[in-house]
């Protein structure tokens, strides 16, 4: 198993970290069916269609 021959500095372990906190927003489209907001290859969840046909059955 590969052992680290030098211990990482505390400066160096949090400019790594540091990144976590820059991330991108997630990315949105729309419905093309009823226009809400929807994650990308992902089921609306207002009408239930996916790719042009329904894909769940939606509770009114």
């Amino acid at each position: 198993m590969a052992v680290p021959k030098r211990k990482k500095s505390r400066s160096r372990t949090r400019h790594r970290k540091a990144q976590w906190l820059r991330t991108n927003p997630p990315t949105v489209g729309t419905c093309p069916r009823c226009k809400a907001d929807v994650r990308p290859h992902t089921v609306c969840a207002s009408c239930g269609y996916y790719g042009g046909r329904q894909a769940v059955e939606v509770d009114a």
